[in-house]
């Protein structure tokens, strides 16, 4: 039996898992477009999308890991 909660928490996890992936893409386009410009600024903007992507990735992962998980 399928619960209204049941439903709701499962699209919550949908809009979460979704929202890593389109901030893990932002960071890596910020991080590749700003490592290309040579001023100080163009740095100091990619070394700050640096420090979120690792997490986002592991995040990335671990939804991965878990759709596979349920497919099986």
């Amino acid at each position: 039996m399928i619960t209204v909660t049941t439903i709701a928490a499962g699209g919550l996890t949908i809009a979460i898992s979704v929202a890593a992936v389109v901030t893990l893409v932002v960071f890596l386009t910020t991080r590749e477009l700003a490592s290309a410009g040579r001023s100080r600024f163009s740095s100091r903007i990619a070394r700050f999308a640096s420090i979120g992507i690792l997490p986002l990735v592991m995040a990335f992962a671990a939804i991965v890991a878990v759709k596979i998980a349920e497919l099986l």
